[in-house]
């Protein structure tokens, strides 16, 4: 959408107003030259809970989308990083704090955002959503769980950014740890099989699940073992670092 002479002279001078550095200023380098897009931050945090695959998400408290539900986010300082922001977003909306953040995929189409041209860098962690203390902050006006498989109508193009995610997180079971961030510390194959059966959203087979995940010596046995229901009890076995960065 073309812009009107007054709101180009007006994100001139937002533009103009910019911090710069000496040296741009050595050589009368003019900023407002060039239409610059905002950016934007957003957060995608999935957890297993209740033997599905959940992701956190705000509901709006203002235009656009007011009342509706999105991904925790918001636009990035002139004077912060990509992560920094990422990680003040999701507090300022969530009151999740200190986790561990990847960045995932970048989102441009110019139509995405009713505001203005806005590009967003997306961040993905998949936690153990019992060490998360979850609540609705200053910035949302409600904040819950939700199915990826049963998503409510979402704002802007979240629906499609949480697409990408779910396949991308598919794809990381074959050649990453990922899956063990789901589960405590020591766990049963039983447990480290339904972890990989939610993601996938398809059963696998018993044998074939537990013959592939021993042969690539990413599973130490404790020693120790666990009942579960009445069968008799099964092996605990924990993550070996040092296999990580052969897979």
């Amino acid at each position: 959408m073309e812009q009107t002479e007054k709101q180009s002279e007006a994100t001139k001078s937002v533009q103009s107003k910019e911090p710069q550095t000496a040296e741009a200023r050595a050589h009368h380098y003019d900023a407002s030259k060039y239409d610059r897009p905002s950016v934007t931050v957003d957060v995608v945090m999935m957890s297993l809970r209740q033997r599905d695959l959940q992701v956190l998400l705000v509901k709006r408290r203002s235009w656009p989308y007011e009342g509706m539900w999105a991904i925790p986010g918001g636009f990035v300082n002139i004077d912060e990083s990509l992560e920094a922001a990422a990680k003040r977003e999701l507090q300022e909306e969530t009151g999740v704090e200190d986790v561990y953040l990847e960045q995932l995929y970048t989102f441009g189409d110019p139509g995405r955002d009713p505001r203005t041209r806005v590009i967003t860098v997306v961040y993905f962690a998949l936690m153990d959503s019992a060490r998360l203390q979850v609540r609705a902050a200053d910035d949302a006006a409600d904040v819950g769980w939700f199915s990826v498989y049963q998503l409510p109508p979402l704002a802007f193009d979240h629906e499609k950014i949480l697409h990408y995610a779910l396949a991308r997180l598919r794809g990381k079971l074959d050649y990453t740890t990922i899956a063990f961030s789901l589960l405590p510390e020591q766990f049963t194959l039983r447990e480290l099989q339904r972890v990989y059966e939610i993601i996938l959203h398809r059963k696998l087979d018993k044998r074939n699940f537990r013959k592939k995940i021993l042969a690539t010596g990413i599973l130490e046995d404790t020693g120790d073992k666990k009942m579960e229901g009445t069968h008799r009890p099964a092996r605990l076995y924990r993550f070996n670092p040092s296999i990580e960065g052969k897979l």
